[in-house]
Formats: C-alpha cells, sequence, structure tokens
C-alpha cells in the first residue's frame, strides 16, 4: 500500500502569511484606531476594549510582523514609521470590509442603501436638492448624506473614504488622475444686498458705488474670495477697505439681512434664498459685475473606487439632472477636467 508523501512545511514567504502568523480583524481595527486617537487608552475606548487587552494586542502585533509598531513616552505612545504605514493600510482594509458589506446588503435589498454626496454651496442647491427631491420619492429606503464644504474639504473626504463623489473643483496639490470628472458650468457670482438697500434706490449703480458700504468676503483661503479679489485687481480697483469675512452662508444672510453690507455669493444661492419657494430671505441682487464667475466645477468620483449600488443610482440621478440643465456655458457632460 503506497503511503502519502506529507505536504511540505509552511513557508513563510507564501500567500496568506499574515493570517497564519495569526493577523485577525481586531488587531486591524485596534491599529487603525491608534493611528486616530494617539493614545492607547483611547483607542481601547473605540473598540470598547480594556486597556491591558489592547496592549496585549499590540505586543502579538509586533510579533506577527516582526517589526517595532510604537514607542512610549511620557505622553502615551508613537507610532513608528511602520506602524504609521500599517494604521492607513488597516484603515483601509476596514473601510473596503465595510464597503464589500455595504454592497452585498444593498445587493440583497433591491434599492436599500447609504448615499454620501458631497458639494459645494452652488450646485448643493441647484443641482442636488432637485435629485434629492425626486430620490426621496422614487428611492424613499435609501438613506443620504451631504455634506456641503469647500472643494478641498470635499476632496479630504474622498479620499478617506467618507464621501463616496461630490460636486466641486480639484485644486492645487491634488493629483487630478486618481479621479473621474464630468465638468459641468463655471457658477457665476452676484451681488446681493437687503432689500430696501440704499443702492437699490439708485437709477444706475457701477461698482465704484459699492466701495462705499461694508463687504462681507469668504475667508481668504476660500475660492469664493479670491475670485472677488482677482476680479477688482483684472477692473483696475482695489479690493474694499471695510471687509468682514465668514465661511459661513447663514452668517452671510444674517449680516446682509441686518446691515447695508454687500456679499458676493453663488447666483443659485441668491436666486434660491430670494424666490418664494425657496427661503424668503428679503435680499436683492444688485445689476453689477454681471460677468464675475468662479471657474467651472464638476461631478467628481475616485476611479480606483466601484461606488455601490445606492452610490450609483443617486450619481446616476445627478448625471440626467446636469443634462437637463438649460445650455449655457455648460460643457456637454463627460468633457475634459476643471481647472
Amino acid at each position: 500500500m503506497m503511503t502519502k508523501t506529507p505536504p511540505p512545511p509552511l513557508d513563510d514567504s507564501l500567500q496568506d502569511r499574515l493570517a497564519r502568523r495569526g493577523l485577525k480583524l481586531t488587531h486591524l481595527r485596534l491599529i487603525a484606531a491608534l493611528g486616530h486617537a494617539g493614545q492607547v487608552s483611547a483607542a481601547a475606548a473605540r473598540l470598547n476594549m480594556a486597556q491591558p487587552a489592547a496592549s496585549r494586542l499590540l505586543t502579538q502585533l509586533e510579533q506577527i510582523f516582526g517589526a517595532a509598531l510604537y514607542t512610549r513616552h511620557s505622553r502615551g505612545i508613537e507610532l513608528t514609521g511602520f506602524g504609521k504605514r500599517l494604521a492607513r493600510r488597516a484603515d483601509q482594509i476596514l473601510r473596503d470590509l465595510d464597503d464589500i458589506d455595504r454592497e452585498i446588503s444593498e445587493m440583497g435589498q433591491g434599492v436599500r442603501g447609504r448615499v454620501h454626496i458631497g458639494a459645494v454651496t452652488g450646485p448643493a442647491l441647484e443641482i442636488v436638492l432637485p435629485v434629492i427631491r425626486q430620490m426621496r420619492v422614487t428611492h424613499p429606503m435609501i438613506e443620504v448624506t451631504i455634506t456641503v464644504d469647500t472643494s478641498p474639504k470635499l476632496v479630504d473626504g474622498v479620499l478617506d473614504g467618507t464621501i463616496d463623489f461630490f460636486l466641486g473643483r480639484i485644486l492645487g496639490g491634488v493629483d487630478a488622475t486618481h479621479f473621474r470628472e464630468i465638468v459641468i458650468d463655471v457658477e457665476p457670482v452676484t451681488l446681493i444686498v437687503r432689500t430696501g438697500h440704499p443702492l437699490t434706490r439708485e437709477r444706475k449703480i457701477s461698482l465704484e458705488h459699492c466701495m462705499e458700504y461694508d463687504w462681507i468676503l469668504q475667508t481668504k483661503e476660500g475660492l469664493l474670495a479670491q475670485t472677488v479679489e482677482r476680479y477688482f485687481a483684472r477692473t483696475g480697483m482695489s479690493v474694499p477697505k471695510r471687509i468682514l469675512r465668514t465661511s459661513s452662508l447663514l452668517m452671510t444672510l444674517a449680516l446682509i439681512s441686518q446691515s447695508n453690507a454687500i456679499a458676493p455669493v453663488a447666483a443659485s444661492v441668491a436666486d434660491f434664498y430670494a424666490r418664494g419657494d425657496g427661503m424668503r430671505h428679503a435680499i436683492t441682487r444688485l445689476p453689477v459685475a454681471r460677468d464675475l464667475a468662479v471657474s467651472e466645477y464638476s461631478l467628481i468620483h475616485p476611479r480606483a473606487r466601484e461606488m455601490s449600488p445606492a452610490s450609483q443610482a443617486f450619481y446616476t440621478a445627478i448625471e440626467r439632472q446636469i443634462r437637463s440643465r438649460t445650455p449655457g456655458t455648460r460643457k456637454p457632460a463627460g468633457a475634459g477636467a476643471a481647472s
């Protein structure tokens, strides 16, 4: 009777080496939490775990990888270069697993699921809002989160996996090749004042007349503020002397309604807040600087990440909304990337 040749001993260089060494999801969750929290006690608390148990898992993790992952100091611990790399990769692995769980759940439940959309303010009102109204009728079981913020913060949200896609811009310092963009349009800007402002009683006004009043601008790093300041320079005018800066649209509208200040906002924002079916704010658009506009914005999502069924449904609905807009300076869907 022939005897079977025993299998060769496991080679640590073979596939699944870390799993065979004992790596578990608990290890990955702990090192990812440690990368965010910076302290063992805080990371353990995030995971509802006792600190001694967390310390034992960290010791196991170093043994599994054969490398020092952290150093201790008087304020707690600090991840080494290996530890930081592992924390980032563990965070990504856990997000990928969450995505898989979400996708399988959504596929099994049909139209259920979750989607997180980002947008700068103008497109949020002009494009996302109508889509939300429509999708609440056709897909009421999809849980929607909307983040309205500046483009750099929306890019960060997409990169860390918390935002599925967004309407905005990819600005300097970010590798645009990692994203797919559908250019939509430039974003017209208008100057607003309260209804009854002294300028609204003038028969003819110019930008020079506006310089006599307070101005409310975004913070200096904001694209809208930079666009307005470049517009002044291009027209040979100085920046207004009296400026109050805020990144809050709510604060801007409150200040406008209670003073004679002037503020540049996206034209779609001004229209929404002034019209009867909007927020009924007593604001008026000034008929000056009609060519003022922020650079083109796009519909953007990461090339490497596959969208969940729920996200794809909303993305497709937003594409339809973009195509249905009245043609103007808008480029066709699928045109080149924005600057």
